[in-house]
């Protein structure tokens, strides 16, 4: 048996493959038609080597190594065959690979914008589309409301036309001076019952105001009532107490609360119960009071009651004492 077989330990022999001359690591291959390294192997990756499965010293025949000595790793073939310090992968760097979820100041500045907007919007909504007076309001009295606000429109447009004949007859020849006078006349007469210096009278409604559960009426009560009723076309008003004592509301009356359950109303006290007495439209003077959450709910909220009563006619017949002027005088 040969050396080659006796080597090989299977008493074949082994063959033999293309050998490549030695020379010091990490140097190319010094013969001139030598293939270029990475012909040999194209498609093999530009890491660091795979590393074979280590063999023990008997079977390869190699002498053992220590461990505590040096390995230089400059001569390490690589698959391709060729030799050469081993290549670690660069890792990206750290700036490149935060910047991708880097903020901009100007899309941070969108987006605080985009959620200020939708959260205006919600609010928007919820504050248009919710009333709770509306809301809790009966079919039928949102139908009387609608027909109160239809006539109360007709009435303007009636002033409207009312005013424009005025105009004409106005600007008219031998009439015009009788037109004139009339049209004073008449502006006299409803400026004087809102300033409350002349009676009135006409359809209209009387409102009593009854305490109750040991808590009277109080004066903010009261001014809602007038507040209601003039927004609900009132012309002319006045309260009147227990006593009979009875007092003109005008623009400037102003109400306090008195003693003993007593209220004050221009300077003048009155005894519970109360009564107003308004002239308007009875229906529409009498739904604005009966709004859900309006004049008559909060009274019979604290245990007091209301009463409204239609008349086809009511007269106001107290009388508010005219500011003498000191100062003022009209320009002819």
């Amino acid at each position: 048996m040969s050396d080659e077989q006796t080597e090989t330990g299977t008493g074949w022999p082994q063959p033999a493959g293309p050998v490549r001359p030695g020379g010091p690591a990490g140097e190319p291959d010094p013969r001139p038609d030598a293939p270029d390294p990475d012909e040999l192997s194209p498609l093999a990756p530009h890491g660091p080597a795979e590393r074979e499965p280590e063999q023990p010293a008997e079977e390869s025949g190699a002498a053992p190594v220590d461990e505590g000595a040096t390995v230089d790793l400059g001569g390490v073939s690589r698959s391709d065959g060729s030799t050469g310090p081993v290549e670690e992968p660069v890792a990206a760097p750290r700036s490149l690979a935060l910047g991708r979820f880097r903020w901009s100041t100007a899309g941070v500045m969108i987006v605080a914008l985009l959620a200020l907007l939708g959260f205006t919007l919600v609010v928007q909504f919820k504050t248009t589309s919710t009333d709770p007076t509306l809301g809790a309001t009966r079919q039928e009295d949102l139908v009387r409301i609608l027909s109160d606000l239809d006539a109360r429109e007709n009435r303007l447009q009636q002033d409207i036309r009312a005013l424009e004949d005025s105009q004409r007859q106005l600007r008219s020849g031998e009439q015009g001076r009788q037109a004139a006078l009339d049209e004073a006349t008449r502006r006299a007469d409803e400026l004087g019952i809102l300033a409350g210096t002349l009676p009135a009278t006409g359809p209209g409604l009387t409102v009593r105001f009854a305490a109750g559960g040991g808590k009277p009426i109080s004066a903010n009560q009261v001014l809602d009532a007038v507040q209601e009723l003039r927004g609900a076309g009132a012309e002319a008003m006045q309260i009147s107490g227990s006593d009979r004592a009875t007092v003109r509301i005008i623009a400037s009356t102003f109400f306090l609360d008195g003693e003993n359950g007593s209220l004050v109303v221009e300077g003048r006290r009155l005894a519970a119960p109360y009564t107003i007495t308004v002239i308007g439209d009875p229906a529409t003077m009498r739904t604005a009071l009966n709004i859900p959450g309006g004049v008559v709910a909060s009274v019979q909220g604290v245990g007091g009651n209301v009463t409204v009563e239609e008349r086809g006619v009511v007269e106001v017949s107290a009388l508010h004492a005219p500011i003498k002027l000191e100062h003022a005088r009209p320009v002819s």
